[in-house]
């Protein structure tokens, strides 16, 4: 499979558009279940979080195998993951779903950021996830978590497709987060996508205006009467859209 890179401009441009819109134009060529279900911001940071992806996955704990001891262990997956993690990248963890247990705490994630990380995401929870939301680097979970990972988890692979709240994620796909929730955009559709959100961003952001100033939604969204289009066209020169 060709690998591709997130280029500057798709970065720039995903930067601007919402997660719901995102999702709109993912529905269009059929994917349905990109959304990551059940994580939110720990706290919302006001833009958005984009970056390829880097997983770690988790697996059920047995018991012999996971006893404090494991984290001496250097190449342990948990740890080995926050410092291999490349620059610029969004740690996704398939934590199961389960927030009975951390995937992380602030420790390991304010290391994780100090390494150039975009993000953190889980469909699990963090321990110290109050000091996690004050980070500058955005954070998501299902809700605080104060047992150890070990207690119901254990990292077992690293870099390696997943799921995680329901979403399928590959390494290199595409996650952007905004104050609401987070996509997976696979990588290959990217650029496509990041373009096609500009303009549906821009249609939306006309409409709420005209929506505001009192008129009806019925031939403006979707803009089925021509007059709409063409005011559409007015507006976007207007505005610099």
């Amino acid at each position: 499979m060709t690998e591709h890179t997130l280029s500057p401009e798709t970065k720039a441009l995903l930067e601007t558009v919402s997660v719901a819109t995102l999702a709109t134009a993912l529905f269009k060529r059929g994917l349905r279940n990109q959304v990551i279900q059940d994580v939110q911001p720990l706290t919302r940071k006001g833009r958005n979080m984009v970056g390829p992806a880097f997983t770690l996955r988790y697996m059920p704990a047995r018991e012999d195998r996971n006893q404090l001891v494991e984290f001496r262990n250097p190449k342990h997956p948990q740890r080995h993951a926050i410092e291999t993690c490349p620059p610029g990248h969004v740690m996704v963890m398939d934590s199961r779903k389960s927030a009975t247990a951390a995937s992380a705490g602030d420790i390991l994630i304010n290391r994780l950021m100090m390494r150039g990380a975009a993000g953190v995401v889980t469909d699990g929870g963090f321990r110290d996830a109050m000091n996690i939301g004050e980070l500058e680097m955005p954070a998501y979970h299902n809700r605080p978590s104060s047992p150890t990972n070990l207690t119901t988890n254990e990292a077992i692979d690293i870099n390696v497709p997943i799921g995680c709240g329901d979403a399928p994620v590959f390494p290199g796909d595409i996650v952007v987060g905004d104050d609401d929730s987070v996509i997976i955009i696979p990588a290959h559709m990217a650029d496509e996508v990041a373009k096609e959100a500009v303009e549906m961003t821009a249609f939306e952001d006309f409409v709420l205006s005209k929506v505001k100033a009192g008129a009806t939604i019925i031939g403006l969204y979707p803009a089925t009467k021509d007059e709409n289009l063409e005011e559409f066209a007015k507006w976007r020169a207007a505005n610099g859209r």
